[in-house]
């Protein structure tokens, strides 16, 4: 493997583990956080992310559908989670 191939492999695994990452996020979120900031579901997330390491896994960020996925990844982590994370547990103002 040359220095191309060692670059490419290294982006593809960090793509992937930046998909997984949302995915297992998005798992451990509650469900009615995402409603309650207004995103789409927990389980439409999680099939968006699921699918997104699973294309990463399969095809590698760079091809017609790898790129989509890096995005839907990026997007979950960048707008979705911080909405979903800010959002208490249990409707009362203390943090645990």
């Amino acid at each position: 493997m040359g220095f191309d191939g060692f670059v490419y492999e290294l982006v593809r695994l960090g793509t992937l583990a930046l998909a997984l990452w949302a995915f297992v996020d998005a798992v451990i979120r509650p469900a009615p956080a995402f409603v309650a900031a207004g995103k789409l579901t927990k389980p439409g997330w999680m099939a968006i992310t699921g699918l997104a390491a699973l294309l990463l896994w399969w095809q590698g960020p760079l091809n017609l559908f790898g790129l989509p996925a890096v995005i839907a990844a990026v997007v979950y982590l960048v707008d979705v989670r911080p909405a979903v994370r800010g959002l208490r547990r249990g409707g009362n103002d203390t943090s645990w």
